[in-house]
């Protein structure tokens, strides 16, 4: 495997068809929920940028890596406690459905924090 993405297409590529869906989808929920945000590959990871790293996400093995800063974890523990979650990352596992209205939520909220942010 190729570590030196340039391009979220690129990244999604090397992965099998059953991922490269998954990994789509999650893309396409990121993309509407922060539709001024802006495509990038930042930690060899695919990343949505607005003002700062919105979120990141990456595919493993057996789980889905989604990475929306520590602020939104501690905002959605509560909806988090099924899924193996830390300080900044949360995995879902691929076995599993993908919770993508819970990524679509934290998406909203991350930019409605950025916003915040930026209005100081």
């Amino acid at each position: 495997m190729d570590n030196n993405f340039k391009t979220i297409d690129e990244y999604i590529s090397q992965y099998s068809d059953n991922i490269q869906i998954i990994l789509q989808k999650i893309r396409q929920v990121i993309k509407e929920s922060s539709p001024n945000s802006i495509e990038k590959i930042s930690y060899q990871m695919p990343t949505f940028y607005f003002n700062e790293n919105l979120v990141h996400f990456a595919a493993y093995k057996k789980h889905i890596g989604f990475y929306p800063t520590p602020s939104a974890i501690d905002a959605f523990k509560s909806e988090l406690l099924p899924y193996k979650f830390a300080k900044g990352s949360i995995q879902f596992p691929i076995d599993k459905p993908i919770p993508y209205d819970l990524i679509k939520r934290i998406v909203e909220y991350r930019v409605e924090e950025v916003n915040k942010k930026n209005a100081k």
